[in-house]
């Protein structure tokens, strides 16, 4: 781009430049997919999803402090943005701040269970600090390790610490008093981590200091505190799936295909696996990433439980994958025959947030193929499982369209506004968009034609913040009708 180009502004559209800059991130050119980004944040500068495509392209090419910073600034609006929560445990992770990114991975965990990115982070990070800590009796307190992640502060350093801070610092050691062994049980090698947190907590000098992004050490190291002191319980109740086993090292053998003995770390050779079938199936090569989770749940299938305690979570991910593959490939008897699989697996173990998962995908099935009161009646059964306001806002939509479907247009409305409602509570404009359109469709059926107008006129206003200018024709094509319905 030349000077005199570069004086005149930005030439196209926002969604351009980030179509764009998507394009040139598929193809591996991340410098340039950084300058479309940021010429499309110089049109709009908060937007959320553009600051975090930004941010994996500069994780991409090296720059992990830059990538926090756009993570961070995407969280500024909503901390609970589960892509700005992935991106920022990603840019910590790359930083080589392991414990820090486990807590934001643990964090998008919770919001959104049912992604795969999250748990596979959880993962990668505790295996990271195994590595880097090594096991709990070898750790001493002395070993500060890489502390160049804290930025001091300018000024004059206290020699004291004042009240507030030795009142939260007394407070978290009365709270470690009282079960110390079952947190060391729980925690496991994460409860070196908490023993070297408290000892940087007496380090006044240290507290009083700021990191890159203008967060107070002490609250920050307080925070983390409290985090595993309060996660004991998750722990013990809902390891994450394919979680290193803390109290025994697991069996060393080498992998042979012919007698189907495991590798040498089970483990890890599941997550490569899941990752590598993931990779396949996001990036459209759907025949591949089908193959590739057929052939890992035979071999699954031959492991005892010993050798991997949660083998039944394993084939309900790999029943999952297998159906939406079978799904994005046309053949709905296939995928909801491995989708059903998952669901008996997940009830046969109680496994919450596979369950969920399961009647997620059996209730698409039977969207997809037009059986809408049976997607219906699976999806309501999920509803007490849904986790945050986005799985909310998604599935009451559903529900709804389901229910237009069917013309029982007074129950769709009565979702879509129950969409909305959790679509506003998160701020999120796709879903509000969404909510909106269903419930004007709904009020245009019923002949209210004036409310009709109003759903509409919000859903525009969603559909232009959002530069989406082909929603944005559609929705003002329907509402020029319902406008001439009004005047009628």
């Amino acid at each position: 781009m030349s000077d005199n180009e570069e004086g005149q502004g930005p030439k196209s559209t926002f969604s351009t430049y980030v179509a764009e800059g998507d394009q040139l991130f598929q193809k591996g050119e991340y410098v340039k997919a950084i300058e479309s980004f940021s010429t499309a944040l110089s049109l709009q500068p908060d937007d959320k999803n553009c600051l975090v495509a930004r941010s994996r392209c500069f994780l991409k090419h090296g720059d992990a402090e830059s990538a926090l910073k756009d993570a961070e600034t995407s969280l500024k609006d909503n901390k609970d943005f589960f892509k700005g929560l992935y991106q920022k445990a990603e840019a910590l992770y790359n930083m080589g701040d392991f414990e820090f990114a486990l807590v934001y991975y643990h964090r998008g965990n919770k919001l959104r269970p049912e992604l795969q990115d999250f748990r596979l982070g959880i993962q990668k990070a505790q295996e990271a600090i195994d590595n880097s800590v090594g096991s709990p009796s070898s750790v001493k307190l002395e070993n500060k390790g890489d502390l160049s992640f804290f930025h001091k502060s300018n000024g004059v350093r206290s020699k004291h610490l004042n009240h507030s801070h030795k009142r939260e610092s007394k407070k978290h050691c009365q709270k470690m008093d009282k079960n110390e062994k079952t947190a060391k049980q729980l925690l496991g090698e994460l409860y070196s981590d908490r023993e070297y947190l408290e000892k940087l907590l007496q380090d006044e000098d240290l507290i009083k200091g700021k990191i890159r992004t203008g967060e107070r050490v002490q609250d920050l190291i307080v925070g983390c505190i409290s985090y595993l002191d309060t996660r004991t319980a998750f722990w013990q109740q809902q390891k994450p799936i394919y979680a290193r086993q803390r109290d025994r090292k697991l069996m060393q053998q080498q992998w042979n295909r012919v007698l189907h003995k495991p590798p040498s770390d089970p483990t890890r050779y599941i997550l490569n696996s899941l990752e590598e079938i993931d990779t396949a199936l996001s990036s459209g090569s759907t025949d591949s990433g089908l193959k590739k989770a057929c052939e890992l749940m035979k071999v699954v299938k031959e492991w005892s439980g010993e050798v991997l305690p949660n083998k039944r979570e394993v084939l309900g991910n790999l029943h999952s994958c297998i159906g939406n593959a079978l799904m994005d490939l046309g053949d709905m008897d296939k995928a909801l025959h491995h989708h059903e699989k998952d669901l008996e697996l997940a009830k046969k173990g109680d496994l919450m947030d596979s369950k969920s998962r399961a009647l997620d995908n059996i209730g698409r099935v039977y969207a997809c193929i037009g059986k809408f009161q049976q997607a219906i009646e699976v999806w309501e059964e999920k509803l007490p499982l849904v986790c945050g306001g986005l799985e909310k806002a998604w599935l009451f939509h559903e529900i709804g369209r389901c229910y237009l479907e069917l013309k029982r247009y007074s129950e769709a409305r009565d979702c879509g506004s129950r969409s909305l409602m959790a679509a506003d509570d998160i701020s999120d404009e796709k879903w509000q968009l969404n909510a909106s359109v269903l419930m004007a469709q709904a009020e245009l059926k019923l002949g209210n034609y004036k409310a009709c107008v109003l759903h509409f006129e919000r859903a525009l206003d969603q559909a232009k913040l959002l530069q989406d200018d082909s929603a944005s024709e559609a929705i003002q094509k329907a509402l020029r009708e319902a406008r001439h319905r009004v005047t009628q």
